[in-house]
């Protein structure tokens, strides 16, 4: 009986056991997650959400102040816009311009440095001259400089100004990657069976520097919704108007002793995302660099 019981193999963990496993030993950020999959959710489901039109004005409910009303439970402008309405919607284009924008910049400027990286030479002069270039201008005198040259405030131009800016920290980052790959013996192997650079490049090279890619994305994220927050306060971002956190801040700066929550609730917004992101992006670093996990 006991050689039985010995030969009885242990049951196995079920799935959701194993991931609950998993998941502790990677110490997730929980909060940072929670906010983040809220702030996705009011963007994608915006139209569901929102209880009133963000654009829709009510002369018999202007400046109502916030949790007077169960009908506007956040307040309402000086046009009678609801708050809470115009924020749903305000994550929404802060998540499209960041992702838009991340993703032309993350594409751009790691191509660019995995050729610099690969090539050398005259390529990694020119390219690391024109990153040098534009690290070396603040992020949003530069975006200012580039959404004035494309003609003024609208999303396209902060999607441009905001890519513009981002590129040459992908690049800086995927060359550095590069230039300790490009050393190792699968690399050398495939040059001398007579693989073209491009192949090496797309085969052998960029999948060793994707962790990185993203770690930067997730390090970014936050400074983008600020950047484009920052621009539409100054009036050049997202056209006045549109539901942007940025622009309901700019609207409540000169009421924010009298009509304070028209500030207040996006600049919280705007504070906490960032935070969240912040602290996410750290917690991937941590858990994809291969180089921090040995200094453990």
């Amino acid at each position: 009986m006991a050689t039985q019981d010995l030969a009885t193999p242990l049951p196995q963990a079920n799935a959701p056991t194993r991931a609950w496993q998993k998941a502790r030993e990677l110490k997730l950020p929980w909060i940072p997650i929670f906010i983040l999959v809220v702030l996705m959710v009011a963007a994608i489901f915006a139209p569901l959400l929102a209880p009133h039109d963000p654009q829709q004005l009510n002369k018999r409910d202007r400046e109502v102040p916030p949790f007077e009303s169960t009908k506007f439970l956040l307040g309402t402008d000086k046009s009678g816009k609801d708050i809470l309405s115009r924020l749903i919607y305000g994550a929404r284009t802060s998540v499209f311009i960041s992702l838009v924008a991340l993703g032309t910049g993350a594409v751009v400027g790691s191509a660019l440095g995995v050729m610099s990286g690969y090539f050398g030479g005259r390529v990694d002069i020119v390219v690391m001259r024109l990153v040098d270039a534009v690290l070396g201008f603040p992020t949003v005198l530069l975006a200012l400089i580039i959404v004035a040259i494309a003609g003024g405030a609208g999303i396209g131009n902060v999607i441009l100004a905001v890519a513009a800016t981002v590129w040459a920290r992908f690049a800086r980052q995927a060359r550095g990657e590069v230039l300790s790959i490009k050393e190792r013996d699968f690399v050398t192997l495939a040059i001398v069976a007579g693989v073209s650079a491009p192949v090496i490049m797309w085969r052998h090279i960029f999948p060793n520097v994707i962790n990185t890619v993203l770690i930067v994305i997730s390090l970014l994220v936050g400074q983008t919704i600020l950047l484009e927050a920052s621009l539409s306060f100054l009036g050049v971002g997202v056209p006045p108007g549109d539901p942007a956190w940025g622009i309901m801040v700019s609207e409540g700066r000169d009421q924010i002793f009298e009509i304070w929550w028209l500030a207040l609730f996006p600049g919280l917004a705007i504070t906490i995302v960032v935070m969240a992101m912040n602290f996410f992006g750290d917690w991937l670093r941590d858990t994809l660099d291969p180089r921090l996990r040995r200094t453990r």
